[in-house]
């Protein structure tokens, strides 16, 4: 008897494994899928009451319009929020189904999860208060720096060789936002992040001019959606969806209107050019990890 419950026990986690590794099946059949947002990011941010907005919230919202072409079907989004620290646990146990936040692609988190064709490559930069007096790296030492849990950029500020000999502390903000309420409030002296997500943060401030984005480009950083390993058909739908969306304007389009036009809720302008770097990445699609980017 307990081998046979035991046989049984290891058939179900099999299919279990199988559904999971299988979603464009799991979406023909249930009708939904499962979409991992961010709540404070510079690429996707909540209004309140279940409303997600954002350059890659939308970009998703249109893979699964693409998505509904190749299942035949209308398919109903899930918002699911995630955070930092909890998104790859979340897409890893079959929680959601693609996560389009500002996850950075890099080979450590390339063991546990798939990444689909870069759309956005990060540039880490410091944000401060205008009348801070830091300037650059070297002027962090002796400074507070606020960091946000589960994220990788104070990890590459102490690898920066620029940073060699510059002592700082570290205060945590559990997500983004949180971390500039730290800067906001005087907790922490500067605040290291994606210059997207600083940016969107300094645009929604009480007043954005007492805030700047100053120092050496920390690190280079590919963004892209998250999915489950070894997936292969749900991947390839949704890359193909991305080069749809890139060869037609469609993601230059969400750009503008994202980025260099006034966005809820208060209908300011974040002013983020597009970059070469993400210019690049869109001419020539690819999943290439951080590891593979150099800092000019």
């Amino acid at each position: 008897m307990k081998k046979h419950l035991f046989a049984l026990t290891l058939m179900a986690a099999a299919t279990a494994v199988c559904a999971q590794s299988n979603t464009l099946d799991k979406i023909k059949n249930t009708g939904e899928i499962t979409l991992g947002v961010r709540e404070s990011s510079g690429l996707g941010y909540t209004l309140g009451n279940g409303k997600y907005v954002g350059f890659h919230t939308e970009m998703a919202e249109n893979i699964v319009k693409d998505l509904e072409k190749d299942v035949g079907k209308a398919i109903k989004i899930n918002y699911q929020p995630v955070t930092s620290q909890n998104r790859i646990p979340l897409v890893t146990n079959g929680t959601v189904d693609l996560e389009c936040g500002s996850t950075t692609n890099n080979t450590a988190r390339q063991k546990d999860v798939d990444f689909a064709y870069t759309t956005y490559v990060e540039e880490v930069r410091i944000a401060t208060k205008a009348n801070s007096g830091i300037n650059s790296v070297a002027d962090l030492n002796g400074k507070t720096l606020a960091v946000t849990t589960g994220t990788t950029s104070v990890q590459t500020l102490r690898k920066h060789r620029r940073a060699e000999g510059v002592n700082f502390r570290e205060v945590m903000g559990k997500d983004h936002a949180d971390s500039f309420l730290l800067l906001e409030t005087g907790r922490a002296d500067a605040f290291i992040m994606d210059g997207s997500i600083l940016a969107a943060n300094i645009s929604k401030a009480r007043n954005p001019a007492d805030y700047k984005i100053v120092g050496e480009v920390l690190s280079v950083e590919p963004i892209a959606c998250m999915l489950r390993k070894n997936d292969e058909a749900f991947k390839d739908a949704v890359n193909k969806s991305i080069v749809r969306q890139i060869g037609d304007g469609t993601l230059e389009n969400l750009w503008d209107k994202w980025f260099l036009k006034p966005t809820p809720p208060a209908n300011t302008v974040v002013g983020l050019p597009l970059s070469d770097s993400t210019r690049a990445a869109w001419a020539n699609p690819n999943s290439k990890p951080m590891e593979d980017y150099t800092i000019e």
